[in-house]
């Protein structure tokens, strides 16, 4: 039996799409935090010794990782933008200040992991265009 392949591009344009929305929702909602100045995001920045500009700088590599990762056009570059992001934050919450983060039942962790799930996925499905695009700027 020959597969629908209509019926399959639509379902993975939908999954691709849920995965945007989950990756820059993560990314867009902790702005508030950081760009807000909120008492947990200037804590945890001070803990790791990068109050203000850490924070600050952090919030705006964030937005941009958000939106390159809607646009469909940019939306691997996002997801690998993303990647390097959680690995980051993922590490600082394993190696520096733990799981748990003032009481927060480890969810900025669980946040940062669904993150990086969510652009690990979307690397995997647009390998293709990832390597495609590596190949034409790094021919010889």
């Amino acid at each position: 039996m020959i597969p629908n392949t209509s019926q399959s591009n639509k379902k993975l344009t939908i999954l691709i799409w849920v995965l945007r929305l989950i990756a820059s929702g993560i990314l867009v909602q902790t702005l508030y935090f950081k760009f807000g100045a909120h008492p947990d995001s200037v804590a945890l920045f001070t803990e790791l010794g990068v109050e203000p500009y850490g924070r600050i700088g952090l919030g705006i590599a964030e937005l941009i990782t958000a939106i390159l990762i809607l646009v469909p056009r940019t939306t691997a570059f996002g997801a690998i933008l993303g990647l390097f992001l959680m690995i980051g934050a993922i590490s600082t919450h394993l190696f520096i200040i733990g799981i748990e983060f003032r009481g927060d039942g480890g969810a900025l962790f669980s946040l940062a992991v669904t993150c990086f799930l969510a652009c690990l996925i979307l690397c995997v499905i647009l390998k293709n265009h990832i390597l495609t695009f590596l190949k034409s700027t790094y021919a010889s």
